[in-house]
């Protein structure tokens, strides 16, 4: 945009740093970029910026005042509380995230889905019923894919579909979603938000923006949610699992309904879906409502959600090996997300669980445990806050471990025909890996070796 500010201080190097950096240089910015990392560890990521002409400042932060910055871009991993970020608050200068950079470079219209469990598994989810359905699409954000760079190639007819975290919707000051989307709200990132009061205060902020042309879906399942609805003056749609709309999505008589505009239209059975799980209906239902807004049929809507996969590390199918099934829902870096997960299942589990405890309280998760779980295999700084809530129910078969290679062997080990064996850990990945990904990534490396291993 010929407006946007001149001299830009980028804080934060991984990947929407990066991107951004190399972006704002692009345009003609002048770009300071600064990590906490040293040279060294960037690599060769500081002679890449600097080829561009972006200056990068390792292993600390420059002071940010009014006479070297005009505007503040941040990573979504970095602290509101670090200085310079305070140092821009004091002075009045604007700290955006990289979504709400894309989002003024971009020529497409966004939509935006947030929520603290189901984000990507929707995101995914829709950016393939609008692709099935014949629309050009960009699926991206917290889902992985830095956003700001890519939509410059975009046109009006694309649409964004994009993966909001609270960290992302932080800095977000214009973006407004032409449809934007609240799965749902269950205590998490407590210890950057503090309060869930602060925590859902921060993911209402995806509808701040929003006029009576654009479309505000709400899980009408969900309190929290239920409680937002004033905060957006974009036309509402609600999805129900549980209950009878007057409009919105809901299920009736074993089918999934469509209740829009004065019609009614039938998708498809629960049953028909693809993926499984009472908590992957919803996010179906919530597609659905997004993808109702944007003017796709329930027809083309039915043919995706019958082939539709699922995404990585989310309840993710590995291996079956000797009559074991292995899964691997690394992306369940919370109580509530793992919940679903041993809801998904009949089957008797052994579970592995641990990792950077984000503030959450396992009292719930430790009761479910205690009925679904065979045995459970910890790890992690959080391990002994989980052993604690587990035992306090009564819960005995408990196995710790000091390395996720011994915690997946273990498990492996206790498990026999019929078993699953699941990796949910209820935690994020920060005390061991650079994110769940890579977490996930190992453990099918390791479910993988199992199998050769039986093979010999």
């Amino acid at each position: 945009m010929d407006n946007l500010a001149h001299r830009i201080l980028v804080v934060g190097l991984g990947m929407s740093g990066v991107a951004a950096a190399k972006a704002l240089s692009l345009k003609g910015r002048q770009v300071v970029a600064c990590d906490l990392k040293t040279r060294d560890e960037l690599g060769t990521l500081v002679e890449e910026l600097e080829s561009l002409g972006v200056r990068v400042v390792t292993g600390g932060y420059p002071e940010v005042n009014r006479e070297t910055t005009d505007l503040v871009v941040t990573s979504p991993g970095v602290p509101r509380t670090i200085p310079p970020l305070k140092q821009a608050e004091d002075l009045g200068i604007p700290v955006w995230g990289e979504v709400e950079l894309a989002y003024r470079f971009s020529p497409a219209p966004f939509v935006g889905i947030t929520g603290t469990n189901g984000k990507t598994t929707t995101t995914a989810l829709l950016g393939q019923m609008l692709q099935d359905a014949g629309r050009q699409v960009l699926v991206g954000g917290n889902i992985g894919v830095p956003l700001v760079l890519a939509v410059e190639s975009l046109t009006p007819q694309h649409l964004v579909v994009a993966e909001m975290s609270s960290f992302q919707l932080e800095g977000i000051h214009q973006f407004r979603p032409r449809v934007a989307a609240i799965l749902n709200v269950t205590p998490d990132h407590l210890d950057r938000h503090h309060t869930v009061e602060e925590y859902a205060q921060v993911k209402s902020r995806i509808f701040m923006n929003q006029g009576p042309e654009d479309f505000a879906v709400f899980n009408h399942d969900c309190p929290v949610c239920r409680g937002m609805v004033d905060k957006t003056r974009g036309s509402v749609i609600r999805f129900s699992r549980l209950e009878q709309l007057d409009e919105g999505v809901m299920v009736r008589d074993g089918q999934v309904v469509i209740r829009w505009k004065g019609r009614e239209d039938v998708v498809l059975r629960p049953e028909e879906i693809y993926i499984r799980g009472a908590h992957n209906l919803e996010n179906a239902m919530a597609a659905i409502a997004c993808a109702t807004a944007l003017g796709v049929p329930a027809d083309s809507l039915a043919r995706t959600l019958r082939e539709f996969p699922g995404v990585a590390h989310r309840l993710e199918r590995v291996a079956e090996i000797d009559g074991v099934l292995y899964i691997n829902d690394s992306k369940g870096t919370n109580p509530d997300s793992t919940i679903k997960a041993l809801e998904s299942f009949t089957e008797p589990i052994v579970m592995i669980a641990g990792g950077k405890n984000k503030g959450s309280d396992f009292s719930q998760l430790a009761g479910l445990i205690r009925e679904r779980v065979k045995c459970l295999v910890l790890l992690g700084q959080a391990a002994p806050d989980i052993h604690e809530a587990v035992a306090r129910v009564g819960f005995k078969d408990i196995y710790r471990t000091s390395t996720f290679e011994e915690a997946v062997m273990k498990a492996s080990s206790l498990a026999e025909p019929g078993d699953v064996v699941l990796l949910s850990p209820a935690c994020a990945s920060w005390d061991m890996f650079r994110n769940y990904e890579e977490r996930g990534d190992l453990f099918k490396s390791l479910v993988g070796s199992i199998a050769e291993e039986k093979k010999v």
